[in-house]
């Protein structure tokens, strides 16, 4: 779902207040010439303030590449839409949005997702199909594989003591989690252009 950034989330968005799954934010940005320093310097800023924010669990800032977007991308990930909302609607981010004014070249949108679609999500591709499902379903995969074999042999000996149902699901766990937020996004754009072909 794609909000432009005048636009109250509350208009658009039905109403969450009961959804405690992990949120992301997909916010576009395109910078103006030559302004791209002082939009570095801004976004170095308002990441540490939304930092201070209950539920923020990590800022991604991808830069604009020649032939594939030309914008910057902030993927800003909260623990649950309620906190996601505090940030998006704060003074804080509005005074933020404020002083960006000058540096923005047309109007930043915000797209909302939730679950495992983030893992997929890519600059500059939100109007188009997301990748095939073969695709997705190899790249997953290899994904869950490597976090498998990575993370078993160190975690397995600390979770001796425990039932072995116990201890697949906390590490089931750790392995979504790691898959969530540190896997999936370098994957997705390593192979960015094997899962959207020019």
């Amino acid at each position: 779902m794609d909000v432009p950034e005048d636009v109250s989330l509350v208009q658009v968005i039905h109403d969450r207040r009961e959804d405690i799954q992990p949120v992301t934010a997909v916010i576009s940005q395109q910078v103006k010439h030559n302004r791209e320093a002082d939009y570095e310097r801004w976004t170095q800023r308002i990441s540490a303030t939304a930092r201070q924010f209950p539920g923020h669990c990590g800022v991604t800032v991808i830069r604009p590449e020649a032939g594939i977007c030309s914008e910057y991308v902030t993927i800003l990930k909260f623990d649950c839409y309620a906190h996601l909302k505090g940030w998006l609607d704060s003074k804080e981010r509005q005074r933020c949005l404020e002083e960006a004014k000058p540096l923005i070249a047309n109007t930043s949108t915000v797209q909302i997702l939730t679950g495992f679609e983030t893992w997929f999500t890519l600059p500059n591709r939100k109007r188009q199909p997301a990748p095939p499902r073969y695709k997705m379903a190899i790249l997953t995969t290899l994904a869950v594989f490597g976090a498998v074999n990575l993370l078993n042999p160190l975690l397995l000996p600390l979770f001796s003591g425990l039932p072995r149902l116990l201890s697949s699901l906390i590490i089931t766990y750790l392995v979504v989690l790691l898959l969530t937020y540190v896997v999936m996004p370098r994957l997705t754009k390593l192979f960015y252009r094997w899962l959207y072909p020019a």
